[in-house]
């Protein structure tokens, strides 16, 4: 199960594009300690290569390298973020992982963000708790 706490979420955060976005959620990787710096034009390459939206509002800009401690730096964007294609990005997941530990971080996030309320609510909460407690499937849903 994915831990988070408070460190790893921002909620109500502002970018004017993608590639700002993606330069705040490096920033928290960076702060928090999981990356060295560099790590943030690493990640705009490899979006540049393939985009990193999963669908649902959701993306999950990360690459390799640098990585110092597994972690995750998630910014919630109620605004809404284009992403390009027509996508719009509400939460972004900054990932940063060594090895293939990402792989175990992306099964467990798929399987709480395929769920479009989950996605939805995620989106607009101003409640810190429920946020974390809704991506690390602590807390389910209502049918």
């Amino acid at each position: 199960m994915l831990n988070l706490s408070a460190k790893n979420i921002r909620l109500n955060g502002s970018a004017t594009n993608k590639e700002e976005a993606i330069k705040l959620v490096a920033a928290g990787l960076v702060a928090n300690g999981n990356v060295e710096n560099g790590y943030e034009a690493g990640m705009l390459a490899r979006e540049q290569q393939t985009s990193t939206f999963l669908g649902n509002g959701i993306a999950i800009p990360h690459t390799r390298g640098l990585v110092k401690e597994t972690g995750v730096q998630i910014i919630q964007f109620p605004q809404g973020i284009e992403w390009g294609e027509g996508n719009t990005t509400y939460v972004a997941i900054g990932i940063a992982a060594k090895s293939d530990e990402h792989l175990t971080l992306l099964r467990q996030l798929t399987t709480v963000l395929s769920d479009e309320e989950a996605a939805e609510k995620l989106a607009k909460t101003q409640d810190v708790q429920e946020f974390a407690d809704i991506l690390s499937g602590k807390k389910t849903l209502p049918a």
